[in-house]
C-alpha cells in the first residue's frame, strides 16, 4: 500500500540540512532545461514577481553547481496540508510507517519517500516546461508508473494534474477522496477545506497504521467522517458538519 501526496509552493528551510542523494537521470534532464532560464525567464514562466523570480534562479542554480542545502521533504513543504500533518515526534511505529507508505510526487525529483532529501524548488505540472521535446507529464509517465506500478492498494491525496502523469491503468486502481463541510444541510467544497482535511487525514492515517479501504472508512478525524451514501468504490467523500 502506498499513499501518494503533492508537493507545495510554500517551503520553511529552518530545519537541519540533510545530505543531498545525486539526480536520477530524469531529474537531471529537468534541470538541465531549468537552468537555461534567467531570472527574468523565471519571472514570465512563473508568473512570480522579480524578486521570488531571483530567489527561484539561485536555486536553480545551486543545484546546477551542487551546492543546494537538501531538506526531507516532508518538512522543506509547508503548504496548507503540510502544516496540518503530524511530523514531529513521531512514535517509532509511526515513523516507520511514513517511512514505509507515503511518497511525495514531484516533477522534478519523481515519486519519492515522504523524507527524501529535497532541494527548495516551484516546479510542478502545471508549468509548459519542454523536456527533450516532451512535456513534463509524458517525460515522467513512465518513471511514475513504475514506481507505484506493483502496489495492489494506491491512495491518492493528489491533485488532478498530478494523478494524470501516472497511466490511465494505474490511475484506475487509484482510491481518491474528497472532504466536504456540510452547513444548514448544504455540502460545499473548497481548497482551503480540502488541503486541511488532507493533512489531518494523513495524521490520522500514521496514527492509526491504516492499510486498507476498510480501515479508511472507520475513520474520524478533525470532525469529518465517512459517507457511504455520498462514496463511491473508488472515491470516498468524508464530511464534516459545522
Amino acid at each position: 500500500m502506498k499513499i501518494l501526496i503533492p508537493t507545495a509552493k510554500e517551503m520553511n528551510t529552518n530545519h537541519p540540512s540533510i545530505k543531498a542523494i545525486p539526480l536520477r537521470a530524469e531529474s537531471q534532464a529537468v534541470l538541465d532545461e531549468l537552468v537555461l532560464y534567467t531570472a527574468s525567464n523565471l519571472e514570465t514562466f512563473y508568473k512570480i514577481s522579480a524578486e521570488k523570480a531571483e530567489q527561484e534562479y539561485h536555486h536553480i542554480q545551486a543545484l546546477k553547481n551542487q551546492t543546494a542545502h537538501h531538506y526531507p521533504a516532508l518538512k522543506l513543504f509547508d503548504g496548507l496540508m503540510y502544516r496540518n500533518i503530524k511530523r514531529d515526534k513521531l512514535s517509532e511505529a509511526q515513523q516507520v510507517y511514513l517511512e514505509d507508505h507515503v511518497l511525495i510526487t514531484s516533477a522534478l525529483y519523481g515519486v519519492v519517500p515522504a523524507l527524501y532529501p529535497m532541494a527548495p524548488h516551484r516546479l510542478d505540472f502545471l508549468m509548459k516546461l519542454k523536456v527533450a521535446g516532451k512535456t513534463l507529464k509524458s517525460h515522467w509517465k513512465s518513471a511514475y508508473d513504475e514506481a507505484v506500478k506493483d502496489q495492489e492498494v494506491i491512495f491518492s491525496l493528489l491533485s488532478s494534474e498530478f494523478e494524470t502523469v501516472f497511466s490511465k491503468e494505474l490511475r484506475e486502481k487509484m482510491v481518491t477522496f474528497k472532504f466536504m463541510e456540510e452547513k444548514n444541510g448544504q455540502l460545499k467544497i473548497h481548497s482551503t477545506i480540502s488541503k486541511k482535511a488532507r493533512g489531518a487525514f494523513l495524521t490520522a492515517m500514521i496514527e492509526g497504521q491504516v492499510e486498507t479501504i476498510e480501515q479508511v472508512r472507520k475513520i474520524s478525524f478533525a470532525g469529518f467522517d465517512y459517507r457511504e451514501d455520498l462514496s463511491q468504490k473508488k472515491e470516498l467523500v468524508f464530511v464534516k458538519k459545522v
